[in-house]
């Protein structure tokens, strides 16, 4: 196995090959100070090292049935939008690596992530696995979308910003300083085309967010149009990590796939064209970070809403139901806690390696 400074560059160099002169070196710069600051966000930044080492940590899971799968999921893959319907929906909203995989690394892959973001006086390992089992067996049992306009009022109040809030979240972006170089045809033509009118003008402007995705080019556009702000980011998307390392010649995006399987009420405004994902930002289009709502992201009800969306996503294929639930009902009690310690711990040693030599 290669070490994790070899894979790294290794990844960087494919990136520069995908992308070329889009390619954003500070935000690779960034990614990696990132990358030294501790094992969840170790975690968040490299799903590619995740695709190649997670069947040597776990062998056991390579036989579990494939489904389309989240890939990169972790405790703030999700968030909040508004459907075609204009209801406040919470959900998985970041599916830039999705790809067909054993089911059960979604499961295994939030959980680590529980346990390493977790505080000592959050829930013990085993309770994070139970909770987020729960839902994922709920919800293939009976798959439906996470809608917060009647039902979930525990967690309507918890996503709802307050004016103040609100507010920062406009100026953040109003604020943004403009682009140090043109930026490239495409992401500015399908920024034009996501706006509710054409003809608005608008300044496309970088932007850096995320943290795995961090060197992918991504702009927004921010206008004012019939009386409030509207705001649209594009990004650039690539061959899932999982493909690259599993199966190279599957160079399939299925990002909007399974965002709009049946058991999910999307975004109207998630659309993928020519490798270029354009999305509404809003202060109800946002995702739910660890820092300020750790509290919330680790309760068990919110673990086990979690488990309930992964279940949405994977459960899009009906015939796929009968044999995830077979295989779980084969599985040891802690599977899930036992595999998910395992790779929390082999990630926390490679983060060490990397904050140190890196």
């Amino acid at each position: 196995m290669t070490t994790i400074l070899q894979s790294a560059k290794a990844y960087e160099t494919w990136m520069r090959t995908q992308l070329g002169a889009d390619l954003d070196e500070s935000d690779l710069d960034k990614k990696y100070k990132k990358m030294k600051s501790g094992g969840f966000v170790f975690l968040r930044a490299t799903y590619w090292r995740w695709a190649e080492t997670i069947f040597d940590i776990c062998p056991d899971l390579a036989s579990a049935p494939q489904v389309l799968a989240i890939g990169d999921t972790h405790l703030e893959n999700f968030g909040t939008w508004r459907d075609d319907e204009g209801r406040l929906v919470w959900g998985a909203n970041d599916f830039d690596d999705a790809a067909v995989m054993p089911y059960a690394l979604d499961l295994v892959r939030l959980t680590a992530s529980a346990i390493l973001a977790r505080n000592d006086a959050d829930l013990p390992p085993r309770a994070i696995a139970e909770a987020i089992l729960g839902g994922y067996r709920r919800g293939l049992k009976a798959p439906s979308p996470v809608i917060l306009e009647r039902d979930y009022k525990w967690l309507r109040n918890a996503v709802i910003l307050s004016d103040a809030e609100r507010k920062a979240f406009w100026d953040k972006y109003r604020d943004l300083p403009p682009p140090a170089k043109p930026v490239p045809t495409p992401y500015v033509e399908a920024l034009r085309r996501s706006l509710p009118d054409e003809e608005l003008p608008f300044v496309a402007k970088p932007r850096t967010a995320g943290t795995g995705s961090l060197g992918r080019p991504r702009f927004i556009a921010d206008v004012e149009w019939r009386g409030g702000p509207v705001i649209r980011e594009v990004k650039a998307l690539a061959q899932s990590a999982w493909s690259l390392r599993h199966n190279p010649s599957d160079t399939m995006i299925r990002t909007a796939v399974i965002a709009s399987g049946r058991a999910r009420s999307p975004d109207p405004r998630y659309q993928v064209t020519d490798n270029l994902l354009v999305r509404r930002l809003s202060p109800n289009s946002r995702k739910i970070e660890v820092e300020g709502d750790a509290q919330i992201l680790l309760s068990p009800a919110m673990l086990d809403l979690m488990g309930l969306e992964i279940a949405n996503c994977h459960s899009d294929d009906a015939s796929c139901v009968p044999g995830i639930l077979a295989d779980l009902d084969k599985r040891e009690v802690d599977w899930l806690r036992n595999s998910a310690r395992a790779a929390a711990a082999a990630i926390s040693m490679e983060q060490a390696e990397f904050a140190m030599k890196g």
